[in-house]
């Protein structure tokens, strides 16, 4: 199991890539399976670790982040021939490696940063095994071998009442999550708006964020943990997810409707397969539309909102698909 070094195995507050990879390594070792798990050393698995990166670049500015993605995916292809497969969870970089081992290499494309890197992807096309992780995110160029839906560990998500009386905004403060317009929303609804993650544009935060701070209603709390993004879900009314970009899965989505808390979000890239419009949460068009989503909530919606993320994103179901996959690919 490769996993990205930008943060640690399972991640302190943000880093979707490493959640999943963890998640997967161990879903694995739960099935009684022999799992590597190539992370950070500041990693925590019942997995194998094995590791070059002493923590994540993001989180240590003094690991450098080309220097040790070199060392740590090389270590991987160094000792390919001892594994069944290799999964890919750390993007279009390992891509390169993969023609140099027999190990099949099946690679989740945890969406497209940019059209830049998609030659990659399209040169190693006939020799590689792509996973999706949501139907819209799939390229017409590529070849996939399945669509598999991130998974959750549910029982890491309290079912909550609501009862906090505020929206919340969870995951980077930049343009495409759309922080400024869950401002909006919340303003125009008459609605608190608490806002947690990292900032990863500063100028956005600094010019479209932040003068709104001093606003009564409006907080930002910073990065959060497990624990207090748990807390932080089961009190919300609902999650704005009111992105500006084709999202390739939404990770807080998911993890929103565990706590049984209703999603407004922009309807694109994969919103309209996780969210059922109108059951589990809305899909408007902008700010106005969030406001009148956000009043019309109901009691009965956080019941369905839960019951779709046990259905539908179970960490079981996820661990389930990828199984089921590498078995394919060995026999």
């Amino acid at each position: 199991m490769l996993a990205s070094v930008a943060h640690a195995c399972p991640p302190r507050s943000y880093g979707p890539w490493e959640q999943v990879a963890w998640t997967l390594a161990e879903g694995l070792v739960d099935r009684g399976h022999e799992v590597t798990l190539f992370a950070t050393q500041d990693s925590s698995t019942r997995a194998r670790l094995q590791a070059v990166a002493p923590h994540g670049y993001e989180e240590d500015p003094s690991v450098d982040a080309k220097v040790f993605e070199a060392l740590h995916i090389a270590s991987v292809f160094e000792q390919a021939a001892d594994f069944d497969v290799i999964s890919n969870q750390f993007d279009f970089l390992p891509l390169a490696f993969s023609e140099l081992v027999r190990t099949p290499v099946v690679t989740t494309i945890h969406g497209f940063s940019s059209e830049a890197i998609l030659p990659v992807f399209q040169r190693y096309n006939a020799t590689s095994h792509y996973v999706a992780i949501s139907d819209a995110d799939r390229h017409p160029t590529l070849d996939y071998a399945a669509t598999i839906h991130h998974g959750i560990d549910l029982a890491s998500f309290t079912e909550g009442a609501g009862d906090g009386g505020y929206l919340l905004f969870l995951g980077r403060i930049h343009p495409d999550k759309g922080t400024a317009v869950a401002i909006e929303a919340a303003r125009l609804a008459g609605l608190p708006l608490i806002i947690a993650g990292p900032v990863q544009d500063e100028e956005y935060f600094a010019t479209e964020v932040a003068p709104w701070l001093g606003e009564p209603g409006i907080d930002y709390v910073g990065p959060v943990g497990p624990v207090e993004r748990d807390a932080l879900l089961g009190g919300a009314i609902a999650l704005l997810h009111l992105i500006d970009f084709d999202e390739p899965f939404g990770l807080s989505v998911v993890e929103s409707l565990a706590a049984g808390t209703p999603v407004i979000a922009s309807p694109r890239g994969s919103m309209p397969e996780l969210i059922d419009d109108g059951r589990t949460g809305f899909l408007v068009s902008d700010a106005a539309g969030a406001a009148a989503a956000a009043r019309a909530v109901t009691p009965a919606m956080r019941v369905l909102a839960r019951a779709s993320a046990h259905d539908r994103f179970s960490s079981a179901r996820m661990v389930d698909d990828y199984e089921a996959l590498f078995a394919r690919l060995l026999h």
